[in-house]
């Protein structure tokens, strides 16, 4: 059964996200914050029509059974660059799933589809600029015969008056992130900005906190 959004968040997000967003915005008042970097779109934003895009990625409406691999959570925050939340904010986020494969006609990895993984969320920021999504860690997959990506996860962050931005989050202390040609292209600053960070264990929870520009 599909979770109650209300619910999903109030129970996630105020319980550890709350607790953690003040430190973030409090300790970088004095100056102006790095917009998170871009990264490309990649080649399998989705392009198929699908009903169901809500914040549990594991399971699919109408659809039994629960998604392979992992689960855990992603909190997130969107702020300003003066650390102003930014509320109403549409989150939309695509990964592959537990194998490497995305739900998308022109991914040729031979690794299985998921028929229970959703793949795709479109989630909106709260009033605190707070989001909360389900899914499962995102298996690595080879770009080229040279190139194994590592996990991560795709946003594209947009509202009317900011710029929107595009960019990928990575999971902390993976191996396979020291080698990621699109991650060791950027800077060690932009680098970190663009790791989660693990907050819980049990359910394994990571927070990543996402900085719009004003248009």
């Amino acid at each position: 059964m599909k979770l109650n959004r209300r619910k999903f968040l109030k129970v996630g997000v105020a319980g550890s996200l709350a607790v953690t967003a003040a430190p973030l915005g409090a300790s970088s008042y004095l100056t102006t914050l790095e917009p998170t970097p871009t990264e490309v779109e990649g080649p399998f934003y989705p392009v198929q029509a699908q009903k169901d895009k809500d914040f549990d990625l594991t399971r699919i409406e109408g659809v039994k059974g629960v998604a392979s691999g992992k689960p855990v959570f992603i909190e997130g925050l969107v702020v300003d660059t003066s650390s102003n939340p930014v509320e109403d904010v549409t989150i939309d986020l695509w990964q592959a799933n537990a194998a490497g494969r995305y739900r998308h006609p022109h991914d040729t990895n031979p690794t299985p589809l998921d028929p229970h993984f959703q793949g795709w969320a479109i989630v909106p920021s709260g009033v605190k600029g707070e989001f909360r999504f389900k899914t499962v860690l995102p298996g690595a997959y080879p770009a080229s015969r040279e190139w194994i990506r590592p996990p991560h996860i795709h946003f594209k962050v947009s509202k009317k008056g900011y710029v929107e931005l595009i960019t990928q989050m990575y999971f902390p202390g993976h191996e396979l992130n020291e080698t990621d040609l699109l991650l060791q292209r950027k800077n060690k600053q932009d680098q970190e900005l663009m790791i989660s960070t693990r907050i819980k264990e049990d359910p394994e929870t990571y927070q990543f906190r996402i900085v719009i520009q004003k248009a």
